[in-house]
């Protein structure tokens, strides 16, 4: 639950889902100060933002959960990706890789859905052993073995075929879709771009337990603008009003 004594923040996140918060003449909302990490350039920013929400990654194999309690979230799937690639990379392991197999052309557990965190303890050839880190499965030990992937009807291949790989993906960042619902140690955003749907920043905001435990990073929409504490906020009222009527 967040922290009900951070009431001054509970009332800018309730302005904020509602659209009540004061906007400037970009329409843009103004972000606290102290939430914000300042934008300097896209490396030395969001090596601050790595330092702040992941300090040390020496430690998370022998604390797995000062990981799972933190994350960074993003628009889009792709910077998730760029996020995750630069993470890993810090990591003072030796890395190994695992290579889809595609083949021309299930298994279902109700504790795994797209999005379940998960902490791997083992990497062998054909299977990871993983513990799930969030929800209330936290703690059940999993065999998560390569699956089949098909591409459907709707995409543009020449020739239909079947991959076969582990349904897994690095998790430092995810998007803010995907972590709704769930609450948060700490939290970092990093808005390359604006919000783009209903309540995206609303949901975001809220995922920590008060506004000590989030750092926001923007960056600026152009070289030339280094406005780095305003951002869009994206509600549809009708959404609102029809679900209270």
């Amino acid at each position: 639950m967040r922290s009900k004594s951070d009431h001054a923040f509970c009332k800018y996140l309730m302005r904020i889902g509602n659209e009540t918060e004061k906007v400037n003449c970009d329409n843009k909302i103004e972000i606290r100060d102290s939430i914000v990490i300042p934008f300097t350039s896209e490396e030395e920013s969001l090596d601050e933002l790595f330092k702040i929400i992941y300090p040390n990654v020496s430690t998370f194999f022998s604390d797995s959960f000062s990981v799972t309690s933190r994350i960074i979230l993003t628009t889009k799937n792709g910077f998730v990706d760029e996020l995750n690639d630069m993470l890993i990379a810090k990591f003072p392991f030796t890395s190994k890789t695992y290579v889809a197999i595609d083949e021309t052309v299930e298994r279902t557990d109700q504790r795994l859905c797209n999005g379940t965190r998960l902490t791997c303890c083992d990497f062998k050839t054909h299977a990871v052993s993983a513990k799930i880190a969030t929800s209330d499965f936290k703690g059940t030990h999993l065999f998560i073995p390569k699956i089949p992937l098909i591409s459907s009807d709707d995409e543009k291949v020449p020739i239909p075929f079947k991959r076969l790989q582990f349904p897994l993906r690095l998790c430092f960042a995810m998007t803010i879709n995907k972590v709704q619902g769930q609450t948060l140690d700490f939290v970092g955003i990093y808005l390359r771009e604006p919000v783009f749907s209903h309540g995206q920043l609303y949901a975001a905001l809220s995922r920590a337990k008060s506004s000590e435990c989030i750092r926001l990073l923007i960056r600026p929409p152009t070289s030339d603008n280094d406005d780095d504490h305003s951002t869009y906020n994206v509600v549809y009222n009708e959404v609102i009003r029809k679900a209270f009527s």
